[in-house]
């Protein structure tokens, strides 16, 4: 199945076609670097880092740019507040975006430019539109003139009159038409500001993408990415200053990802999700309920205190890219507990052949012929369907949610033959049948590092009472199992509800008795 890219610029799915056979050039809209980081800041990240595995997977050589906006009025407006300088803030919260990447797992990412040192570049591009009569001086400023571009609201679908409700305008009432936009602005006193031909002055917010993107991934190239709140006035008017510049397409395929919303109440995920994204977005109406910081966005930080990166990574990546994610506690909560049944795979195949999962080694690109082999016919067989379903959504726009659903039945399959195969008695083990589990397990992680997870096991804060609790469990088994032995039932059947009423379940196997916290 050849991969299928739902475009917002032509509102259909089209079939993937690069403007360099066999390269991709992704570009996202980074963060204005003006506060911390909060949840909605992560999912453009989080989806295009996916979005890149996968096509690396599929052969292509990807190059991901995410930019940093480290000048614009949001950051000098706060920095004034705090009382540092533009430069000390950006820095800080910079560092804080990148921190939270990493620990996002989100380490594919090529170049991440920085708007202050590409404005000889924005000025070339200023000139240019100058030159050819598409912009004009007014007062120091600089703006683009959207009656001169004929498709100007081609993006968003939009006419000028009809973008111009509720839109954030430059004010300055000498403008040739109100929708114009500033593509350099007249420096204040005091404000950050650089040399230009039309006096001192800094870059508006839109230039500094045209910029940066075609510096580093050409004049055309492949994938434009970020939040659907951006898609006006950012990216319409970056579309109409780069074509109206080089005269050449800007990005050939606009993905929009949807935005974080506050659920309205809890429901179940994991295992389950098979949407395929063919919706149609109501932009205003995420706009409206986008979980914003200042309506109280959870900080990155805070939800890492609650859960887990990897739930929190598998929790955006559960729902299509382009829908809206229905955000909450108890919803992330409710995708760890479905996590669970997974990382006990994990440990099964631990403990069934002694070996670190974490440290099995799988392909990294896609294999033609990668069919399972050595093993009994109709297990591999099941994997191997299982295996293109996955494949098959993630060629269908991406779409993570359905694939996140058939990780979920590859465990289910794995876990019937480790019952009907009695793997988990050592004495009744045969290589032929570990070495099946082994080739179904390897399988299983290749797909979900695709995802971005299960690539190192999970990092736990407060690994001391982790490891106490450890401990005291041992012991709390090892009396049961004194109990069981001597016929004291009464005791062993306490021990069991007492831990059962504090959401610890023991399960007995064959091997020994484990346990986990629900």
């Amino acid at each position: 199945m050849a991969i299928r890219v739902y475009n917002t610029l032509t509102r259909q799915k089209e079939d993937f076609q690069t403007v360099v056979p066999g390269k991709v050039g992704i570009y996202v809209c980074g963060p204005t670097v003006y506060k911390l980081a909060h949840i909605g800041h992560m999912v453009g990240p989080v989806v295009f880092d996916t979005v890149k595995r996968y096509l690396s997977y599929r052969g292509y050589d990807v190059t991901y740019v995410i930019n940093i906006t480290d000048v614009d009025d949001k950051l000098i407006n706060r920095a004034a507040e705090s009382g540092d300088s533009v430069e000390v803030l950006a820095r800080e919260m910079t560092d804080d975006y990148f921190g939270n990447l990493k620990t996002m797992g989100v380490d594919t990412v090529d170049h991440f430019p920085y708007a202050t040192e590409h404005i000889s570049e924005m000025l070339d591009i200023i000139g240019t539109l100058v030159e050819k009569g598409i912009a004009y001086p007014l007062n120091g400023d600089i703006y683009f003139e959207v009656q001169q571009d004929d498709e100007y609201g081609k993006l968003s679908g939009r006419s000028v009159e009809e973008m111009m409700a509720g839109t954030r305008v430059e004010a300055n009432d000498l403008k040739r038409n109100p929708a114009d936009f500033a593509l350099w602005k007249k420096s204040k006193p005091g404000e950050p500001s650089w040399d230009s031909p039309w006096g001192p002055g800094r870059p508006g917010w839109h230039i500094e993408c045209s910029a940066m993107s075609m510096k580093l991934l050409g004049e055309s190239f492949d994938i434009h990415g970020g939040g659907l709140d951006l898609m006006f006035p950012h990216h319409e008017n970056e579309l109409a200053q780069s074509e109206c510049c080089s005269g050449k397409p800007f990005a050939r395929y606009w993905m929009h990802n949807g935005l974080v919303q506050a659920a309205n109440e809890a429901g179940k995920i994991g295992g389950q999700h098979d949407r395929h994204g063919d919706v149609d977005v109501d932009q205003a109406s995420q706009e409206a309920n986008k979980l914003a910081g200042s309506k109280g966005a959870a900080s990155v930080k805070d939800l890492f205190a609650k859960h887990s990166p990897e739930t929190i990574r598998f929790f955006l990546l559960s729902t299509h890219y382009r829908s809206p994610i229905a955000f909450s506690d108890e919803l992330i909560a409710e995708t760890g507990k479905s996590l669970e049944s997974l990382y006990r795979l994990i440990e099964s195949y631990g403990r069934i052949t002694g070996s670190d999962f974490y440290k099995l080694e799988t392909a990294t690109t896609e294999k033609k012929d990668a069919a399972l082999t050595g093993g009994p016919g109709e297990f591999f067989e099941e994997l191997t369907h299982l295996r293109s379903r996955f494949l098959d959504a993630m060629d269908d726009d991406f779409n993570t949610g359905g694939a996140i659903g058939v990780l979920f039945e590859i465990r289910r399959t794995i876990n019937a033959f480790i019952d009907q195969r009695s793997l988990d008695t050592s004495d009744a083990r045969n290589e032929t049948d570990v070495a099946a589990f082994t080739n179904a397990v390897s399988m299983f992680k290749e797909l979900a590092n695709l995802l971005g997870v299960f690539h190192k096991p999970i990092d736990k804060a407060g690994a001391n009472d982790d490891a106490f609790a450890a401990s005291l469990m041992e012991l709390i088994i090892d009396i049961r199992a004194t109990a069981r032995t001597t016929k004291n039932f009464e005791i062993a059947d306490r021990i069991r509800d007492g831990l059962n009423e504090l959401n610890v379940v023991l399960e007995d196997r064959p091997d020994g008795t484990l346990w986990r916290q629900e």
